[in-house]
């Protein structure tokens, strides 16, 4: 019973989060206290419009479906669960994102001012944009670029701008784009998992991947690709250190490519390293390490070469963001804490009971990866460039916390499920989300 108890407990503290979150927020937004979240429906980006849609039924059906059968199918062997789990979070996240409609929920939402889209026809010239990049940073510049753009290394805007440049232009081949590569978590951080010797923990978890509450904003936003790349390249890393001689040198350089390439889709990535260390250390692969570490500074000469200086961009960024944008207005006292309930919502009910056992939990690559990405969270919070709509930014941490669900004991694990389904089921249903 102390289990039960102390879990019960947990979920009482996340809703009472959530709830002094809501109600602090609301009384905030008042006109007269002089406040501004700049969040109609704190501590969600979003707002208050219960509504079905087309993809109600069949996400509702596919969280029965998981919740029925998800455990029973963890005993397939992950080359069959894998692709099955990538099969069923498509399913899962294109459904909770037609709950608002294709123009609203998927092709419209890449589209509208602050995103990255309204600024891909005017890019003609990529190596002009990359020498000129962080001069159109600041507010008011001719050329300023919009908020997503601004708030952002140029990798981020480039990936649009490549898809336009292969034929795919405008919202709904971005946004499929999004929930494509978003996705790729479900298949990498269980990859990981078993690549580091734990491939039952790999097969517990991958049901709550499936059903991750925060796939609300995986489709459709920026911040999915950022996931599904940055948790290929912590995937492939682990497999460098399985991988023989041979092979091991062009994956490890590939594992560091790609981290390379995290860094220039978000400042904040910067902190995915963590995430990075810890497998290292796990394994002791020093020499993939170095390999690794050789890949990332070949993108970052790539880009700096080229005229992009990321301590140059941040820095613009952190000028405008403290000056010209919502982050002058935000107050830190109320987002360092109400962030977490925000998280809370997109990672579920059952990852703070998970965590505490993981803490309890004798050293294991599961404990060292979900408290790699707690400790990412946790600097990103305190460092105030995350003030409000961490539900997406902090996305790439997020999978690696639902790690710790395989902690969860199998005897409740259908429940835990439920509660992950309702809560996204809840926040699509409720709340007209951003992205």
């Amino acid at each position: 019973m102390r289990g039960i108890r102390a879990d019960l407990v947990a979920v009482a503290v996340q809703l009472a989060l959530v709830a002094a979150a809501a109600a602090l927020g609301a009384y905030l937004n008042r006109p007269e206290s002089g406040v501004v979240l700049f969040e109609p429906a704190p501590p969600i980006f979003a707002i208050w419009q219960p509504h079905a849609g087309w993809g109600t039924a069949p996400a509702v059906l596919l969280a029965v479906l998981v919740v029925c059968y998800g455990p029973t199918a963890t005993r397939l062997r992950l080359r069959y669960l894998l692709p099955l789990g990538y099969l069923c979070a498509l399913g899962w996240t294109f459904s909770l994102a037609m709950i608002d409609g294709w123009r609203t929920g998927l092709a419209g939402r890449l589209v509208q001012w602050p995103e990255y889209l309204h600024d891909v026809p005017g890019i003609t010239d990529i190596p002009r944009m990359l020498a000129t990049f962080s001069a159109r940073i600041p507010v008011g510049v001719p050329g300023s670029w919009t908020t997503h753009v601004s708030g952002h290394p140029p990798g981020a805007t480039l990936f649009f701008v490549w898809l336009e440049r292969i034929g795919l232009p405008g919202g709904g081949p971005a946004a499929v784009a999004c929930v494509l590569f978003g996705c790729l978590a479900v298949v990498a951080v269980p990859a990981t998992l078993a690549l580091l010797g734990r491939p039952d923990a790999a097969r517990s978890m991958l049901p709550f991947l499936v059903l991750f509450p925060g796939a609300v904003w995986i489709g459709a936003s920026a911040d999915a690709v950022f996931t599904g790349v940055s948790a290929s390249a912590i995937a492939l890393l682990a497999l460098a250190t399985r991988c023989r001689v041979p092979v091991r040198v062009p994956v490890a350089l590939a594992a560091g490519l790609l981290l390379g390439c995290t860094l220039y889709l978000s400042y904040g990535l910067v902190l995915i390293g963590l995430l990075a260390v810890a497998v290292l250390i796990y394994t002791r692969s020093w020499s993939v390490a170095v390999l690794a570490i050789l890949g990332v500074l070949a993108v970052v000469a790539a880009f700096t070469l080229a005229g992009f200086w990321w301590f140059d961009g941040y820095a613009q960024l952190h000028h405008r963001y403290y000056h010209d944008d919502v982050g002058a207005m935000r107050p830190y006292w109320y987002w360092v804490w109400a962030n977490l309930a925000s998280l809370v919502l997109a990672v579920g009910p059952a990852v703070l009971p998970a965590l505490r056992r993981a803490f309890a939990h004798r050293r294991s690559a599961v404990v060292l990866l979900a408290g790699a990405a707690l400790l990412a969270v946790l600097l990103a919070d305190l460092s105030g460039m995350s003030k409000a709509e961490v539900e997406r930014i902090w996305l790439p941490f997020d999978v690696w916390l639902l790690a710790a669900t395989a902690l969860l004991p199998a005897r409740g694990r259908r429940w835990w499920l439920l509660a992950q389904a309702g809560t996204a089921l809840l926040v699509n249903h409720l709340l007209l989300t951003n992205w």
